[in-house]
């Protein structure tokens, strides 16, 4: 037998779907057409008529490349690279005579380059590989005939399988719901692997199915599905089942999608309609939007335009060398006579100039393809993975309450973290915890709870008289006190805990409220057999919390079945704890439009109890007359939680008769029964209906807790110049007090409030013709940003002591196309932006309009589902790896487990990574200008006859082992400061958002810089070896002892400039530095003493001309004294007169004065914008306050507030989630 039977509930009463009834009937006529064609012969897969239908087998594979198509696939896309297709046209051109070095030795470094950057690759798409072996060799027990399941893989399933999925598995393939271990064919599935929710969906089989409840139940099961084709809709199914010559209607609610777990349910069993990539989430499964940072952008601008200046004086080189050409005979004299002009082939012959000048532009393309870096790319990929090693290694980052390391999923933008110049976030789990705790409540019209809010300790800091401070101390004391030790719970009263509110006048109203408490939810207890604990899983945070709280208070639920509640009360007659049961009879549940949820129960007295909880905008009137006795003070207490930054909810509940409740009963079950488009409004009107009349019982106040460090990551932050966008769906006094909670709003910055809560756009909204009350709302929006961009051009203060907040309603007409310049323009002007109300799309909408009208670096960061859109639209999405799913985390660039490590990971990793790239780019390009250089300046030499003035393995090995090691240790390891200081200085990080370290002005310097190193190294070593005898038998320089000489300088030169660059030496830095020299010469002497014939040039060279020859040694000194000269004499006047910020913590440092504040004062003070929000700013203001008020007392103080429209009531349960 399969599982036990459990006693018949008829739970399609209680729910809001009566099993699987359809809702749509017009979209079910479609059902066989276009569209909607797939035909599934459930238990049969082998049949014939299957087999024609061909349709795809289980396997996914989410892999790049195969085995076949990783060869050709990755070589186009190295060689779409436009520098890799240039090093492969010259490899080419190589093996002909118009090349001016040997093919070997220019393929060679492109196959190291390329094969390194291919074995990256590989080894990514092997990770993906055995992730997919892993996931298709899962196995699930397949019905193989007779009754019987086996375990069978993932992989080899076929549409039209049974299969039974146990409890705590993941399904398969897209499923078709056929019956549960439970009789009413139900069953609890968790999506966040899909939508990122952690609430449970509830599921429910056809009712002709349910009864297959035993494995031997599907022996002689045959069934037709007939449904819509693969589409990517995971909301919407529409389908019909052939079964005993019966049709039956398929729903979303029978649809069990793949990658989706099964929870609290012990089995289920169902037929597969979709396999591998038809499943829905496959199809849904597209690629993250390719995303570069700007340091790669540029650095594409360079490395064209060197493509630019490579092909400009390979042309001029070409119309001198044709010319010089040209004249090489004259009058029968030869001029250029060691070239034989008179016996010679097209490349010099003077007969034909212009085909020789053509033919030289080539060999010059190829001679000059030094001056870009063939192993640029590849060395920044490397050094990018090794950064995002050393972020996810970052123990600084590691939050040990979840085990969640920070998790860098790309390294593309490991540089872009140190120029973000503003930040949007969400509010609720990302600067909140989204771990509601039950905090203060209001019972019969009088207050409970004593626990103090961030927002209170916040509100208390903003007045600085000496009551404020003393409020703001025993606050701080009374938290400490009343540290929560359970989770979710956070109340203080001893008046109504611990059974203490049976004395309470109004005992029996509080009995009603924590009974609501206990009974009105979705939650499912689950108990710890070991302890006996009880834990609840819930739809949400705030659900979790009212159950917490009401078993804390006395009354425990424990047991939940699908016809009863059970819980262990607290009798207030004789003071014990006593079980009662509640039989559970219609839930009515919560959606964002009805605001509310109730539920229609019979107590053990036979009572019909209505239980309701919502929203106060959507309660308060449907309370009965006789049931306002508490409404005054319910509504002062919900608008100071308001104002404490707590979200307020309405209990309510009344009697029903007998007779009432069969009447609503009927009318309920025959509408949810009805298969029309508006059947949705007939169960609503219904609903309605019954949810009136209803008597008040109080409210309640939970709190979403700042995350631990939040205000003062923030602090930092806005120290460092970067401003902060709150986009969040809570209402605007939560998200307001919110913000002085965080210090985003302080005491004395003045407030533009843009809301649609007014009476003139109330009255607008009410107007029949919705065309023109949309176009008067519309002109209402754009008056108040008008008035509001006046006062920001007008105010006396400054404007970065301005604060924008906007709902959601208004935001919509904001970003419309002729109006979101205006409305980008005022936010840009104000230190703080507040989005209330915002939808998941406008997040992403007003992230893009940042993104691209400003062109400055975006950070977007959140914790849901909801915030996808937004964090793929920033130019960096941050994930946090909270309570709200993997959604948010799989769609994001970087993964951390709290906001405040947002401060390491910008103003430490960011800046360093920053500074990293830039520098190593810069000194790339600086060092193969420098050698490129060299050999045009030995081309005018040579009449630009296109000799190369080295031997080829060296031009070849130049980037790929000389110089390459020490730019990619610069990379990974260097340090202008430690992180420490990077912490306490934030200013530092402004080097990034103004770009000083890769900005046109630092990359020309660096170009500069190698020419005239180049130009240096050159014309020394011609001026002193020319004429100079060499060799102890007075022989002269030749060719290759010039070459090998110039070539010596190159690589010294280069290198001692890394050195002087770098800031902080590791033993990997002096390895790679000192070892890249040592290795030229073990090289030199290695390859020079290989035959002639391979090493032609450099045989011996070193041994018997270089070495024994004092004057090569002395020169190799003065060149590299005199090349480094420059940079030295510039670096040492900059940092002396005109030091960058990391050059002035760096000479405090030294000098021991990193504690000192005046000298810390004056760092500060350099600082390009003013620290406005944080608590820094606030307490700096709050001293120019009180400075001002002593100065002026008798003057009446300023305003501090402009408000065009304020909404002052709570507007009930958030849908921030």
């Amino acid at each position: 037998m399969a599982g036990g039977r459990r006693r018949r509930h008829h739970f399609g009463r209680i729910h809001a779907f009566t099993c699987g009834k359809a809702s749509m009937k017009e979209e079910h006529s479609l059902i066989g057409g276009p569209g909607f064609s797939r035909k599934v012969y459930c238990n049969d897969p082998e049949r014939a008529t299957a087999s024609l239908l061909n349709y795809g087998d289980n396997y996914v594979r989410t892999t790049k490349y195969t085995l076949a198509t990783f060869l050709p696939k990755s070589l186009f896309e190295q060689f779409r690279r436009v520098a890799n297709f240039y090093f492969l046209v010259c490899a080419v051109l190589s093996f002909f005579p118009v090349s001016p070095y040997s093919g070997v030795s220019n393929v060679v470094p492109l196959l190291v380059v390329v094969a390194a950057t291919m074995a990256k690759e590989f080894v990514e798409d092997f990770r993906r590989k055995q992730q997919d072996i892993e996931m298709n060799n899962r196995k699930v027990k397949v019905h193989g005939g007779g009754g019987d399941f086996a375990y069978s893989k993932w992989r080899d399933l076929k549409v039209g399988d049974i299969v039974r999925v146990e409890k705590d598995e993941f399904f398969p393939a897209d499923l078709i719901l056929l019956a549960s271990n439970y009789d009413d064919a139900i069953c609890y599935v968790e999506t966040m692997n899909l939508d990122g929710e952690t609430n449970l969906k509830l599921k429910q089989a056809l009712e002709e199915t349910s009864k297959l409840q035993e494995d031997s139940s599907f022996q002689n099961f045959r069934a037709v599905i007939t449904c819509e084709d693969p589409n990517a809709n995971l909301y919407a199914f529409v389908g019909s089942m052939e079964f005993g010559d019966q049709q039956y209607p398929l729903a979303p609610q029978q649809l069990l999608l793949r990658d989706s777990k099964l929870r609290n349910t012990d089995f289920v069993y169902g037929v597969v309609i979709f396999t591998g990539h038809d499943t829905k989430v496959m199809q849904n499964a597209t690629d993250p939007p390719s995303k570069r940072s700007k340091i790669e952008k540029r650095m594409d601008k360079i490395i064209y335009c060197l493509f630019f200046l490579l092909i400009l004086i390979s042309f001029i080189g070409s119309i001198f060398f044709g010319i010089t050409t040209n004249d090489d005979i004259e009058n029968g004299r030869m001029k250029r006579w060691y070239l034989r002009p008179d016996d010679t082939e097209i490349f010099y012959d003077p007969n034909e100039p212009v085909a020789a000048a053509i033919l030289h532009f080539l060999t010059a393309l190829m001679l000059y393809s030094y001056l870009i870096p063939i192993s640029l790319y590849v060395s920044i990929e490397i050094v990018k993975v090794l950064q995002s090693i050393f972020i996810n290694q970052d123990a600084n980052m590691y939050y040990a309450e979840t085990d969640k390391p920070a998790h860098a999923r790309t390294s593309n933008l490991n540089e872009e973290l140190g120029q973000v110049d503003t930040i949007l976030s969400d509010k609720t789990g990302t600067l909140t915890c989204n771990s509601m705790e039950f905090i203060k409540c209001s019972i019969a019209g009088v207050a409970y709870g004593r626990g103090v809010t961030e927002v209170e300790r916040a509100l208390s800091m903003r007045h600085e008289s000496d009551s404020g401070k003393e409020l703001k101390e025993n606050n701080s004391a009374m938290v400490r006190e009343s540290k929560p030790s359970i989770k979710g719970f956070n109340f203080m009263d001893e008046r109504i805990m611990n059974g203490n509110w049976i004395k309470e006048p109004n005992a029996n109203v509080i009995q009603n409220f924590l009974r609501l408490l206990a009974v009105c939810h979705t939650a499912i207890p689950e108990v710890d057999e070991g302890t006996g604990k009880v834990s609840y899983e819930a739809e949400s945070p705030d659900e979790a919390a009212f159950v917490i709280a009401a078993r804390e208070l006395g009354f425990e639920f424990y047991e939940r079945t699908h016809a009863a509640i059970s819980l262990r009360e607290l009798d207030p007659i004789t003071g014990l704890k006593v079980e009662r049961s509640y039989k559970l009879l219609n839930v009515l549940e919560f959606s964002s439009a009805r605001k509310r949820m109730s539920v229609i129960v019979r107590d053990e007295e036979g009572k019909l109890l209505l239980l309701s909880k919502g929203a106060d905008s959507v309660m308060f009137e449907r309370i009965a007359k006789n049931g306002r006795q508490f409404e005054e003070n319910t509504k002062q207490h919900i608008s100071e939680y308001a104002d404490s930054g707590l979200r307020t909810l309405i209990l309510a509940y009344r009697e029903l008769n007998e007779e009432e409740y069969y009447q609503f009963n009927k009318e309920f079950t025959e509408a949810k029964n009805l298969v029309s488009a508006d059947q949705e409004q007939h169960v609503e009107s219904i609903i309605q209906n019954i949810e009136k009349d209803l008597i008040l019982l109080g409210a309640t106040a939970v709190e979403d807790k700042l995350q631990d460090g939040v205000p003062e990551c923030i602090d930092k932050l806005a120290q460092a110049g970067i401003k902060l966008w709150v986009l969040t769906g809570d209402k605007m006094e939560t998200a307001i007090n919110i913000g002085f909670a965080c210090s985003l709003l302080r005491q004395g910055m003045k407030q533009i409030i843009i809301s649609s809560d007014t009476p003139e756009i109330k009255s607008l909204e009410k107007m029949e013709d919705k065309a023109a009350a949309d176009a008067a709302i519309k002109s209402s929006v754009i008056r108040q940003l008008r008035e509001a961009s006046a006062l920001l051009s007008s105010s006396d203060e400054s404007y970065e002591a301005l604060a924008l907040i906007i709902d959601g309603k208004s935001l919509t007409y904001a970003l419309e196309d002729d109006v979101n310049d205006l409305f980008l323009g005022l936010a840009t002007g104000c230190a703080s932006v507040i989005c209330c109300r915002s939808s998941p799309k406008q997040k992403a909408l007003v992230t893009r309009l940042v993104k691209m009208r400003t062109g400055s670096t975006t950070l977007a960061i959140g914790d849901g589902a909801n915030d996808v859109g937004m964090l793929q639209e920033a130019d960096i999405g941050i994930g946090i790896s909270g309570v709200e799913g993997m959604q948010a985390v799989m769609s994001s660039d970087i993964a951390i487990a709290q906001f405040r490590f947002l401060e390491r990971l910008l103003l430490v990793h960011g800046h360093w990574c920053y500074r990293r790239i830039s520098s190593m780019i810069c000194y790339f390009f600086y060092k193969n200008i420098t050698f490129g250089f060299t050999l045009f300046f030995f081309e005018i030499y040579a009449s630009f006859s296109g000799q190369a003035a080295y031997n080829d393995w060296f031009m070849s090995l130049y980037n790929v082992f000389f110089t390459s090691l020490p730019v990619i240790a610069l990379g990974v390891f260097d340090q202008d400061v430690s992180s420490k200081l990077c912490l306490k200085f934030p200013l530092l990080y402004q080097e990034g958002i103004q770009n000083i370290l890769f900005s046109w002005k630092r990359i020309i310097g660096w170009i500069v810089n190698g020419v005239v190193t180049s130009a240096i190294i050159f014309f020394f070593c011609i001026r002193t070896m020319e004429h100079q005898a060499f060799r102890k038998g007075g022989e002269v320089v030749e060719l290759q002892v010039l070459g090998a000489t110039m070539y010596t300088c190159v690589v010294w030169v280069v290198n001692c400039q890394m050195a002087l660059s770098i800031s902080y030496f590791t033993y990997v830095q002096h390895i790679f530095i000192w070892g890249s020299i040592i290795f030229w010469y073990i090289f030199l002497m290695a390859y020079g003493a290989i035959d002639p014939s391979f090493s032609t040039t450099a045989y011996k060279v070193f041994v018997e001309a270089l070495a024994p020859a004092p004057y090569f040694w002395i020169i190799t000194l003065l060149i590299l004294i005199a090349s480094l000269l420059p940079y030295f004499v510039y670096a040492s006047i900059q940092m002396r007169f005109f030091p960058m910020y990391h050059q002035m913590i760096q000479w405090i440092r030294k000098d021991g004065q990193t504690s000192d504040p005046e000298y810390c004062n004056v760092v500060r003070q350099r600082s390009i914008r003013n620290t406005t929000v944080g608590f820094t700013a606030r307490l700096e203001a709050s001293k120019r306050f009180n400075a001002s008020r002593r100065v002026e007392s008798s003057t009446k103080p300023e305003t501090t507030s402009i408000i065009f429209e304020s909404s002052k009531r709570s507007e009930g349960q958030s849908d921030d989630r």
